[in-house]
């Protein structure tokens, strides 16, 4: 026979632990290297599978062309979105390597190297450039995601590197991403 209150200590943990198994599923940064999803909207890159390293040709050791990306299942309501590419990784906190936004919701992807969809505006980097940066850590292996946004607004005319995670966090429908991986071989 169990303890008085045995009972209830056992049903307590047991929702403990459902609710912050079902907090960790929807938080996209906390799961394995894996293609994210909210909403049902998806972004992913012929040119490497998510959570497995970037090919060089994309990196500051090859030809330093950005990868194709493609995207699916954007919410109906989206009037734009936006695409950040960052590593996490980078030694002095949070590297930005490309910042596209006003990307009109009805475009289905980037290919490699671009152009941009018609009416998309790339922001300045964490390089000084309004470009893409490919991966370039200084030493060990970094992981870049590519974050695809659905906003709830058609411009987002004062977003900078500076402000960029303030001036999304208030108009996102919903959010993909795809994380690949880089070592540079020195």
């Amino acid at each position: 026979m169990p303890k008085p209150g045995g009972y209830r200590k056992a049903a307590v943990a047991v929702i403990l632990g459902g609710l912050l198994a079902a907090g960790c599923a929807t938080r996209p940064e906390s799961g394995p290297a894996a293609a994210t999803e909210v909403s049902g909207m998806k972004i992913s890159s012929p040119a490497f599978q998510t959570g497995q390293p970037i090919p060089a040709r994309y990196t500051c050791d090859g030809e330093d062309l950005s990868p194709a990306l493609s995207w699916s299942g954007v919410p109906a309501g989206a009037k734009s979105l936006a695409m950040i590419c960052e590593d996490p990784d980078a030694p002095m906190g949070t590297w930005v390597h490309w910042i596209v936004i006003n990307i009109l919701p009805a475009a289905s992807g980037i290919p490699e190297s671009g152009p941009l969809p018609a009416g998309a505006v790339e922001v300045k980097n964490s390089f000084g450039k309004t470009a893409y940066g490919g991966p370039c850590p200084p030493g060990g292996t970094h992981r870049y995601f590519f974050r695809l946004y659905a906003l709830d607004t058609e411009r987002l005319d004062t977003l900078t590197l500076a402000n960029y995670r303030t001036q999304l966090q208030p108009h996102i429908l919903a959010q993909a991403e795809w994380m690949g991986t880089y070592r540079r071989n020195r």
